[in-house]
């Protein structure tokens, strides 16, 4: 990326006096191309497969610091299985299709360009016709004790350090 493809509005690069590459790599900003070349056999279990050999594949794409967040490109072929999902998870479909049912019943057909969510802790029926590709973000979630336990913690810190009499403190070496 150079310093030519910078985005205008926001202060990117004279202001900062940085370039624009340097300064994600500064704030940690990862950029990676998804390629069906990356990816790696992740089969599905069998006694999850109602119908047909799907074949399912992925790779990781990005991954926080403290592992509850990851983004992965996925891929299967046709068939029909239950799924669970573990963590959240907000899926991209990018190619193909599946038709998904809830355990209520209720049936939703994601095509490429639909955004899908399926809470953590849930079962659901995919049905994939020939073939689907997504991108899936997927979240651990925390204990609900833990999130109210850092947003007390965070409040008491961001009032700690706010300087008296004015609203949000600068961050350190961002311009005005």
């Amino acid at each position: 990326m150079s310093d030519t493809s910078a985005p205008t509005g926001p202060k990117w690069t004279s202001e900062i006096g940085l370039g624009f590459a340097e300064t994600f790599r500064k704030l940690g900003f990862k950029a990676v191309v998804p390629s069906a070349d990356n990816l790696e056999p992740a089969p599905i279990p069998p006694e999850w497969i109602v119908d047909g050999a799907p074949v399912a594949r992925m790779t990781v794409l990005a991954e926080s610091a403290d592992g509850g967040v990851t983004t992965t490109l996925w891929d299967c072929t046709a068939g029909t299985f239950r799924w669970h999902f573990t963590w959240e998870e907000t899926v991209h479909i990018v190619e193909g299709e599946v038709i998904v049912t809830d355990l209520s019943g209720r049936t939703r057909r994601l095509v490429a360009g639909d955004v899908g969510y399926f809470p953590g802790g849930t079962w659901a029926l995919w049905h994939v016709p020939e073939h689907v590709r997504k991108i899936a973000f997927c979240r651990q979630p925390a204990p609900r004790i833990a999130i109210k336990a850092l947003r007390l913690f965070s409040g008491l810190l961001t009032r700690l350090t706010r300087p008296h009499g004015s609203g949000f403190s600068k961050a350190p070496g961002l311009p005005d």
